[in-house]
């Protein structure tokens, strides 16, 4: 039986097809196809997809989604798919909880737990396209578009919800509210660490003066939690007036 080529259906000879380049073992998907090749190899393998992104963005996490972005792009899970899939590890990591969000903190974030309940992977975005027009402004003489300061903001926030996961694990193995509290305070301090080392690695790059640029990173990552502090004062108002 002669092999044809899915794409174009040349005829196949060799291991790529002479018409339009796609491998010859390309084939139609199958249950097996999509667990062993996509799911376990976008998945697991550290040399490209979901463990390496992760990698990356704890090894060398400016420098490698400035890379990213300027085209180095298929070992990187989609940022998209990288916030959802932690949301979702999230989500599973507090049904083993010993204590809940809502007993751990003051009233005074009660209505914001609530909406983040319902509307996690809406809320988590919120703040994206503030900080990346930000970003754009402060730091123009990277010639980065604000679609590209998008992207590059987004994969800070994949970062930074694999910082929030240290506070739920822990929630696993006890609920005392002071150790807690202490742990909460220490991954307030890593995230803001974190927005800096990102920026300074991403921008360092482009030739900006270092105190020039030290100035810039102090300011987009304060003004960061700033903007998200906002957002979460005003959702909570909504979750406090509005869900019950």
């Amino acid at each position: 039986m002669t092999n044809n080529c899915l794409n174009c259906n040349e005829e196949l000879v060799g291991k790529y097809c002479n018409n339009c380049s796609q491998p010859a073992s390309t084939h139609r998907f199958s249950l097996s196809h999509v667990f062993k090749h996509d799911f376990v190899h976008g998945i697991f393998h550290l040399d490209k997809g979901f463990f390496f992104t992760i990698k990356e963005l704890f090894t060398r996490p400016g420098h490698s989604i400035r890379e990213y972005v300027q085209g180095k792009r298929v070992k990187h899970f989609n940022y998209f798919a990288t916030v959802l899939l932690l949301l979702t590890i999230i989500y599973f990591v507090k049904k083993w909880a010993k204590i809940e969000s809502s007993d751990l903190f003051d009233t005074n974030v009660k209505g914001l737990l609530k909406v983040q309940k319902d509307y996690s992977k809406i809320t988590v975005f919120l703040n994206i396209p503030i900080i990346a027009f930000i970003s754009f402004l402060l730091f123009q003489r990277s010639k980065q578009n604000y679609t590209e300061n998008l992207v590059l903001n987004m994969y800070l926030l994949c970062g930074l919800t694999v910082i929030s996961l240290i506070l739920p694990i822990c929630m696993i193995f006890t609920d005392n509210k002071e150790f807690l509290f202490i742990v909460n305070y220490f991954v307030t301090a890593l995230v803001f660490l974190y927005i800096i080392i990102f920026y300074y690695q991403y921008f360092s790059f482009f030739n900006y003066k270092k105190y020039d640029l030290i100035i810039r990173i102090i300011l987009i990552s304060i003004l960061y939690m700033a903007i998200k502090q906002l957002i979460n004062t005003i959702l909570n108002n909504v979750g406090l007036k509005y869900f019950h």
